[in-house]
Order: C-alpha cells, then structure tokens, then sequence
C-alpha cells in the first residue's frame, strides 16, 4: 500500500512529520485529522515495485463479506450475542484470511472494544460506510435494522457490478481477440509474404511496402517495443495512483462516449444509496456526506461532493449544495430537494438510487447491443486492409503473367 509523509499539527502547537500507508492521500489525512491532528503538508514517500503490481486491499472478497453479514444478521435476528455470534461463525470459517481477521475481531470484543471500533481499526480494508453503519446502530440500539439496510446496499452494488461485468464480457472476447490476430498477421504472415514478393522483380504498391517495413521492423524490435510498453504501463499506473492524475484520469473517463454516461450514474448511485442507507441507520448528515462521498470511486465526483460538507454544516440545503458541485444530475437533485422538503430525504435517496439502477442496465443493454456489431465491422476492416495490401501484388503479378 503507498506510503505518505505528512506535516501535521499537534493540540500541543507542535508541528511534525507522520508516516501513514493508505490507498489515497484523502484517506490518509483523513485518518490524521479523526486524531485532531491539523493537516500542512502531504507527500508521496517512497514507491516500490510492489505499488505498481495488482493488488487488492481487502482482506475478503465482496461476496464473502456480504455472506458474512447474512450470517450475522441471521444470528443478531435470533437474539444471540455478538461475542457468541463470531465463535460459530469462526467454526464455520474455512478462508483462512478472513479467518484470522475474524479472530482479531473477536479478541477484540472480549477485551471490550465495541464492534464499529473494532472493524474501523482495519482502515480501508473494509468499506468506511460499514464501521460507521455500526456505530449507528450500536448508538441507537438497531444493529439489526442497520445490517438490514447495509446488505440491501451491498447486494445493489454487487448485483450491479455483475451485470457490468457480464454485459462487457462478450466485447472484450472480440476485442481481445481482433488484436491477437492482427498480430499475427504483422508478426507472422505479412513477414512470409515479404519472403515470396523479394523473389519477383517488381516493384511492389506503396501501402505494401509500407507494410513489410512495418512488420520488419516491429519484428527486429519486439523486445523494445515490449520494453517501451512495460516502461509506459509503469509510468502510466504511477499517475493514476497520485492525486492530480487520478482526478484527471476520472474526469477523461466521464467523457468517454456511451461509456461516460454509465459511470456518471454509476457515480451518483454509490453516493445517493451509500447517503441513503447511513442516513437510515441514524448517522447525522455532516458525517453521513463525508463517508458517502468516500464510497465514490470516481474521484471527480467523489472530491466535489466531499467539498460541499462545510456547505451543509452552515446550514444550506444538501440540493442546493449538490447541484453547485455541478457533476450531480438535474433529476438526482430535484428529486433531494422535493426528499428534504417533505420530510423523506432517506426514501428519496432510495428512489434515485432505483432509478440510476435501471438506467445504467438499459444503458449497458444498449452500448452492447451497438459495440457488438461495430467491433466486428472494423475487424472486418482491418483484416480486409491486410489481405487488400497482399493480395493485390499477387492479381497484379497474376495479370501480368496472362499478359504475357
């Protein structure tokens, strides 16, 4: 996980340096002002290799986490104990990660820690809106309702993610696919073709010599031309992972066509349910604005709805405070306001959440349905340039002859 070196103060008035691991610059401060600490000054520390491999920071998987708060809930539902709840399900536990997580877990409970605490003391492994969800309901003495309403949440953004994945899944076969026979074409065939033209004395077209110079040459320097890749693929996941070139990355993918306007909704979905459910559980809304912006993953979005938490602590109203970051939509916002107005904010987040749902199904329904068939025409293309560029020598060497 990166490292940051930030410049802190002290309630004491001194002023010193802290060395915080955490997967943004954001989430590491945050972790230092929850201390009361004043924030100065945020530095990257030193990369390693290990920072630009995949990896995940979640020490279980999402399916596995939602299993585990069926489980619980199942076991809060029957009037057992929290401490007694994590024995059986500890017995049950066959993934030795997240069964050792749940042995910190409970050890901590023995020795008095409460629940929130305990999973808050993880970090970002664990989604924020989760220990906070706790909290709430260990304040109000709901923890069954606040579970309830949690797993409606998660099972939205799995179910969603899924849908995603499934929808895209055909694409990048044929994607993937065109751009491994395109390269072995460049790589294998067209080289074959250059050996059978060099024996005709005859001058070849221009787009088929260019051709032959092309795959000649990415030939004789593949491996600088894998090496370039490597390098820029580097290069490119060290921006990405800085503050200023994840924001600029997450501004471009907004403007991708079809795409875009997917992930925009996608976006206003986490914030709008994520909001919905803490709200539900009793968190207070300064607080609840803070986490549900966090559980954004676009981070355009995630930073202007973040920015707006001074705004609604003054008193002005959460539309109006949204619809000046101006990455909320015109309906999400009016549909907040009429929420705050009658009363049922938390009921009207639920129903723009519902809504954006079904939107980015139809939407992805509808780019597959166009991506499809525009794949294969410009496979089609291409293929048909390749075979144009080496089979016209061949017609007119073939003519010539006849000619003869």
């Amino acid at each position: 996980m990166p490292e940051f070196i930030i410049r802190v103060g002290t309630p004491d008035g001194e002023i010193v340096e802290r060395h915080v691991q955490a997967s943004t610059s954001r989430v590491a401060e945050e972790e230092l002002r929850r201390q009361g600490l004043h924030i100065f000054e945020t530095k990257r520390g030193a990369m390693s290799l290990r920072d630009f491999l995949p990896r995940s920071r979640k020490v279980v998987t999402t399916e596995r986490f939602l299993l585990f708060n069926q489980e619980l809930l199942a076991l809060v539902r029957a009037g057992l104990p929290i401490l007694q709840s994590f024995d059986i399900m500890l017995e049950r536990q066959k993934d030795a990660n997240f069964k050792e997580v749940l042995t910190d877990l409970r050890d901590q409970l023995k020795n008095g820690i409460a629940l929130s605490d305990a999973f808050a003391s993880y970090g970002d492994a664990f989604p924020p809106i989760y220990s906070t969800s706790l909290r709430a309901g260990e304040r109000s003495g709901d923890l069954e309702g606040v579970l309830k309403r949690f797993l409606r949440y998660q099972k939205i953004i799995v179910n969603l993610r899924k849908r995603v994945v499934s929808a895209l899944i055909y694409p990048v076969i044929l994607i993937v696919m065109s751009i491994a026979m395109i390269f072995i074409m460049i790589t294998k065939v067209i080289p074959k073709f250059a050996d059978f033209f060099a024996g005709f004395d005859k001058q070849l077209p221009p787009f088929t010599r260019f051709m032959i110079w092309f795959a000649t040459a990415l030939n004789n320097n593949i491996l600088i031309v894998l090496g370039v890749g490597i390098v820029g693929f580097i290069a490119f996941r060290r921006w990405i992972t800085s503050s200023t070139g994840r924001i600029a990355w997450d501004t471009f993918k907004l403007k991708i066509p079809l795409a875009g306007g997917v992930l925009h909704r996608f976006a206003i979905m986490q914030f709008t349910q994520s909001l919905g459910t803490l709200l539900g559980g009793g968190t207070p809304m300064v607080p609840a604005i803070e986490i549900a912006s966090q559980s954004v993953t676009n981070q355009l979005v995630s930073q202007r709805i973040f920015g707006i938490v001074q705004n609604v602590r003054e008193g002005e109203p959460l539309w109006r405070s949204l619809e000046e970051t101006k990455v909320m939509s015109d309906l999400a916002v009016e549909m907040i306001k009429v929420g705050e107005a009658t009363g049922g904010l938390t009921e009207m987040l639920g129903n723009v959440s519902e809504f954006y749902d079904e939107e980015i199904e139809a939407r992805l329904q509808r780019i597959v349905a166009s991506i499809e068939p525009l794949i294969l025409v410009l496979m089609g293309i291409v293929i048909g340039v390749l075979l144009y560029a080496f089979y016209l020598p061949l017609f007119e060497l073939s003519g010539a002859g006849s000619g003869q």
